[in-house]
This record gives C-alpha cells, structure tokens and sequence, in this order.
C-alpha cells in the first residue's frame, strides 16, 4: 500500500469538498451534464487515442500507483551476493535450491541453471526491460492523455453552457442552470485532471523508474555470476545502484 499517493488523493479531495460543504453544500456542485460532458467525454476521447486492450489495461497498471510492493535494492544485492557464493562453492546447479520471490530474477537464475550463453540470457532480459518498460509508458501515456483531455472537455462544457445561457436571456429561470453547466464543467475537468489523471500519472512514472532499476541490477548480478566474478566484486559494483550513503561495502571475504 502506498501511503503517499492514499493520504494525497484522499487529503486533497477532503479539503475540496470541505469547502463545497462550507460553501452552499455539495449538491450544488453536482450537475449531470457537466459530469456527462468531462467524464463521459474524456473517456471516449482517450480511448480514440490508444486501442482497446492498452486503454482497459491501464486500470490494471493505475493499480500501481496505490498498492505497489517493490523489492529494495539491498536486499536483492543481497540475495545476489548469497547467489555468487553458492554458485561458486557449488557450481550453477546450486542455484536450483535459491529462495527467490522475485519473478524477473528467479527467470533470469533459470536461465543460468539451464545453461543458456551469456549473450542469449542478456538479450532474453534486455527485451523483458524493454516490454514492461513499454507497457509502463503505454499506461503512463493514457493517464496524461486524460489529463489533458479533461479541462479540454471541461472548457467544451463551458462552451455549451454559455450557448445555451445567451440563448435563452429572455427567460431567467434558464440563466442559472446554464450557467451551472458552463462553470462545473470547468471545475470537473481540472479536479479530473489535476487531482487523480496527472498525479497517477507521475506516480506511475515513479515506479517504473524503480522497478526498471531493480531490474537492470538483477541483470547485471546474474550475468556477473555467470562470469564468475568474486562475491565481493559483484557486491562492490552492483552497490553503485544505491545511494552514496547506502554503498558502505562488508569487506570480508565470503570464500
């Protein structure tokens, strides 16, 4: 669970509420055409933009950006570490005993134990980066796409609500209502966009950050295994994943 981004959205939609309570009320701020207008709208617009398949699955990968379990790079330098030395103390088939939860390196360790060339397991983990690095953009591409689709549609809204206001001047009780569509469609279209669509958009962003990371490291460490390196030697460099702060080295000899 990502506390951030639960605290963030439901802190900022809190004191936006809050001041429509304060303000009149909620209901007031609620106006079925405006909400037709922006959400409806924008949905349909974005889903022109991408295929049916990408615009579904980014519900999937939004899921990201709130409950998003990540291994730290410590621990899988760690883990890479333990690795080096079994494989060296007992060659690659060691490997088969490893307790490994992380799905991307128990592949690339399965790899090694069936004996693949170094080359043929780097270009195989290479294009895994490279289509979940994709899928990650894919995802992040349709969240801006509503981002700036939503006031679009919001300033649409406006449009129609004015139209129909100046049409119909002569009668006073049309004034309000119209105005109400032309002003909430305004309002709904940058909540849309700058409260959930931009920042979903950004946290996404992050996490692909850190888990194309953790995925080069483990990279690195299974290919740096299979040349045999030192332990320590594989700790040393994989180290320069991390923080300055962070790389502080156990110099004992693991043989």
């Amino acid at each position: 669970m990502d506390l951030a981004t639960i605290i963030g959205i439901v802190g900022a939609f809190a004191f936006i509420l809050g001041a429509m309570v304060t303000s009149g009320g909620l209901m007031i701020f609620v106006d079925v055409p405006s909400i037709l207008i922006v959400f409806g709208g924008s949905f349909f617009v974005v889903m022109m933009k991408f295929n049916l398949k990408q615009f579904f699955g980014a519900v999937k990968i939004a899921a990201k950006a709130f409950i998003f379990k990540l291994d730290k790079p410590e621990d899988l330098i760690e883990q890479a570490v333990a690795m080096a030395d079994a494989a060296r103390k007992g060659g690659f088939l060691a490997l088969e005993e490893a307790q490994i939860t992380n799905s991307f390196m128990q592949k690339a360790v399965d790899m090694l134990v069936d004996g693949h060339d170094g080359e043929v397991v780097r270009a195989a983990l290479e294009k895994d980066i490279a289509l979940t690095e994709e899928r990650h953009r894919t995802g992040i591409a349709i969240f801006r796409a509503v981002g700036d689709v939503g006031p679009a549609m919001g300033m649409i809204g406006t449009l129609v609500g004015l139209v129909a206001m100046l049409s119909n001047m002569s009668d006073p009780k049309s004034i309000g209502p119209s105005m109400a569509v032309a002003l909430l469609t305004t309002l709904y279209g940058s909540m849309m966009a700058n409260m959930v669509a931009i920042p979903v958009a950004d946290k996404l962003s992050l996490r692909m950050g850190e888990e194309m990371l953790n995925r080069n490291l483990i990279m690195d460490a299974v290919l740096a295994i299979q040349d045999g390196q030192n332990p320590r030697v594989i700790e040393g460099f994989l180290k320069n994943y991390l923080a300055e702060k962070n790389r502080k080295i156990d110099t004992t000899d693991g043989e």
